[in-house]
Order: C-alpha cells, then sequence, then structure tokens
C-alpha cells in the first residue's frame, strides 16, 4: 500500500485519509473517491491530498478484520462468542456467555508480531466476563495490509480466544462462627454474589461451630458440586480448623497460602473428587481478591494447580480491602 500526498488528478479510486471540508460539505476519510468526488476536491482548488493506494496484494482494513476476527474464533458456538461488523477496521468480539477468558497466549503474541499494522487486544487470561462484555477488539491500523501477512497472522490466530462458562451447577458454603465473630451474613452475601456472576447456585449454607469435627462433618454431608469454607476466624496454619476439617473428613489438601494479597490465607483441598476452597477473610468483601481467581478457574473447569497458583504473584498485589481487620501497611 502507497500512503502519502498526490496530485488530485491521479486519486480516483484511493482511500482518502484525512476528511476533507468542502464548500459543498466533508468528505469522511477512508471514502474511496470517485470521479465526482475528484471533481468537487478539484473544483474547490485543491491540487493535492492525502490518500492510501492499495495495491494488487493488498487487503482492506475492514475485509482484513473480520477474516482475522473469524480466524481467532472459527466456532463461534463452541467459543461461546459474537464477533460484531467491521468498521473502520476493527471488529469487536464479545461473549456470548458468562464465564472466564480462555487463552492462548503465545498465540496472541505470534499475531501481533507478524505485523504492527495488525493487532488484537484481550483481557488477561482466566479473566472473568459477563454476558455480552467486550473481550477482544481487532484493529488494521492501515488502510490496507499485505494479503501474505493477513494469512500468517490468521494461522497464527488460530483459535487463540474463547469463553468457558461454568461447568459446576451449584456450590454449599460453610461458615464457622466463634463468640464474638464478625457476622456471617456479609460474607454469604459475598460469596452468593460471585457465584451468581457466573451462573453458579448457592445451594445452601452450612453455619457450624469453629471446630475441626464440625467442619468435617459438614464437608461429609454438603449437597454441593463445589464446597466452600469462610471461618470465623483466619486460617493461618495447614493444620488449622478448616483444612484439619477437610482432613478428617478423608480429603486431601492440596495447596495452602496464596501470593496474592489480599487473598493469602486461601487454601484448595479435594473430597471425594469434588474442589474445596478454604476462603480467606477478605472474601468477606465483594472487592476482587486471591479467591476470585482460583473459584472462578474451578467453577468453570479449569483445573488449577499449586504450580498456577505458585504463579499468580506477578500482578498479585491488588487494591488494598478498607476493611481487612489487618491492613499491609499496618
Amino acid at each position: 500500500m502507497k500512503f502519502g500526498a498526490v496530485p488530485v488528478g491521479a486519486a480516483e479510486g484511493a482511500i482518502l485519509a484525512h476528511s476533507l471540508r468542502l464548500p459543498s460539505g466533508v468528505l469522511k476519510k477512508g471514502r474511496v473517491l470517485s470521479a465526482d468526488d475528484i471533481a468537487v476536491i478539484a473544483q474547490a482548488g485543491h491540487a493535492a491530498i492525502i490518500v492510501a493506494q492499495m495495491g494488487p496484494s493488498d487487503v482492506e482494513e475492514n475485509t482484513a478484520a473480520a477474516l482475522l476476527a473469524q480466524a481467532i474464533a472459527p466456532d463461534l458456538e463452541a467459543a461461546h462468542l459474537r464477533i460484531a461488523d467491521p468498521f473502520t477496521g476493527r471488529v469487536n468480539l464479545y461473549a456470548r456467555r458468562a464465564g472466564v477468558t480462555v487463552l492462548d497466549v503465545e498465540a496472541v503474541h505470534a499475531l501481533n508480531r507478524v505485523n504492527p499494522l495488525i493487532t488484537l487486544a484481550t483481557p488477561r487470561a482466566y479473566t472473568r466476563v459477563a454476558a455480552g462484555a467486550l473481550v477482544g477488539t481487532v484493529k488494521i491500523i492501515s488502510y490496507g495490509v499485505p494479503a501474505d501477512d493477513l494469512k500468517a497472522a490468521c494461522d497464527a490466530a488460530a483459535g487463540a480466544l474463547r469463553i468457558q462458562p461454568a461447568v459446576l451447577p451449584d456450590a454449599t458454603l460453610i461458615l464457622t462462627d466463634l463468640p464474638g465473630a464478625v457476622d456471617s451474613a456479609k460474607g454469604e452475601a459475598s460469596v452468593a454474589g460471585r457465584l451468581d456472576a457466573l451462573g453458579v447456585h448457592l445451594t445452601e449454607t452450612l453455619r457450624v461451630p469453629h471446630a475441626p469435627k464440625a467442619v468435617s462433618e459438614a464437608v461429609e454431608r454438603a449437597k454441593g458440586a463445589l464446597v466452600l469454607i469462610l471461618t470465623a476466624s483466619a486460617t493461618s496454619d495447614p493444620a488449622d480448623v478448616a483444612p484439619m476439617g477437610l482432613t478428617l473428613a478423608g480429603g486431601t489438601l492440596i495447596h495452602f497460602g496464596m501470593p496474592v494479597d489480599p487473598g493469602n490465607l486461601l487454601f484448595l483441598g479435594d473430597h471425594n473428587t469434588r474442589p474445596v476452597i478454604g476462603l480467606p477473610g477478605c472474601a468477606r468483601s465483594p472487592a476482587l481478591n486471591g479467591a476470585d481467581w482460583v473459584m472462578e478457574r474451578v467453577l468453570c473447569g479449569i483445573p488449577v494447580t499449586s504450580g498456577d497458583i505458585a504463579a499468580m504473584g506477578v500482578g498479585g498485589l491488588l487494591k488494598e480491602i478498607k476493611t481487612r481487620p489487618q491492613p499491609r501497611e499496618g
């Protein structure tokens, strides 16, 4: 593609690079100039104008953007995505269902390395999104790009983005009680809101004394596909009340603690192949914390390992929750 100033008489069929105000009105940028346009421009006294001229191997911006979007999500039904119509070299991708974004990060990097004029922007991997949320935008920065570069970008980006909806239908919340402890109603409401955002039902809330045996019995009788435990006092050690209750019930403690703040005091476990998450105290607030990152993936059927949790430290310094009993700055 050639870009620059050309004599008005040589601009027919070219793309107007900048909007042009004329006595008869405004010709907007991006317009393919016709013979009538050229006559009007010349009559207004312009000798040259800035245009983009497509070469025989170039693909126009809207066509290029649409082709790249289709390559990113070749099966819209399976990816739970909707592709909008192209405009000014841009195509937006929207989530059709609530869920988390699943990305082939290396594919997105590879696409964006092909040609700096061919781009895709997305949220971070495993970002929770609502139905209808914008989850990707393809932008062809110039008025056209070489067909070979577009093909290379499409090949690199194949299937790079999808939405993973929740696969677990419901959850049980276990709350422990201690004399003088904080009111558990706020925590229950916050947890229910988090589940509801992914279309998951809080099927029951079990309130039990703050003791390992009571927690153990609650884990065993819980009905939900996911078990969440929020204790009246912070869980400070793998041998504390909630992890011990999980172990007594025959469950397995997979990981204790995480390098995300707020959210350090989370634990992840398993009971008869059913996931169990010990929530940190900050889960009583609706503000983002580390537990969200683990719970959202688990609800959506995405495996979470100790290595995954350990890798959450970069980017894991989250906004402080003002109501925390022990703020990180004292």
